[in-house]
């Protein structure tokens, strides 16, 4: 297993792309989250192929889903029935992902969508991904982040893995976004093994 600070990671939001990923796999990036469905119909297909490029260059990848108030379980469907075809659910990827920014997404929502992203795709792991002003005042995972929940920290202070917030399913760091990408690092003890699937 990699120890802390060992494994370089990055996501994609809505929209955006890497042009080689083996390039990106050369510099050390070990995982990446792609954001590839929202609410409840929406994909975007250029990430989907995003996905499968960084697979094939060795990268553990994974899909990330950003919500939108209401209708959880047909977001939770949409997600899984996005990813199954495209290995998002396979051995070896990052964890299935939430972006839970959207205003009106509460701690009952992602309660719901753990379970029924659960339920679809045979999965425990799921990665919960929010600023830290969320994490601080709008969310409480001491109520749905059980053993298999890991939290994703977004806070851009340039000090990979040490976000200045402590939870113990705090896992992921996303610690600066000063090139086309968010850069994130693992927060000790978590090591890459304990985001993947």
């Amino acid at each position: 297993m990699k120890e802390q600070g060992e494994a370089r990671g990055m996501d994609l939001s809505l929209h955006e792309t890497v042009a080689d990923w083996s390039a990106m796999r050369a510099s050390s990036v070990s995982f990446a989250a792609i954001t590839v469905t929202e609410s409840l119909n929406w994909t975007d297909d250029n990430a989907a192929r995003q996905l499968g490029d960084a697979m094939r260059a060795g990268v553990h990848a994974g899909i990330r889903h950003y919500a939108r108030p209401g209708a959880v379980q047909d977001q939770a469907k949409h997600f899984v029935r996005t990813g199954m075809p495209l290995g998002a659910f396979a051995p070896g990827a990052l964890a299935p992902s939430i972006d839970v920014g959207a205003d009106g997404v509460d701690d009952r929502f992602i309660k719901s969508w753990i379970k029924a992203v659960r339920n679809a795709a045979g999965v425990r792991r799921i990665l919960v991904y929010a600023t830290y002003e969320d994490w601080l005042h709008r969310f409480h995972p001491d109520k749905w982040a059980d053993s298999e929940v890991v939290l994703w920290l977004v806070r851009h202070n340039g000090i990979p893995g040490r976000p200045g917030w402590f939870h113990s399913r705090l896992g992921l760091h996303q610690h600066s976004a000063g090139h086309p990408y968010g850069a994130d690092a693992l927060v000790y003890p978590f090591t890459l093994s304990d985001v993947l699937l």
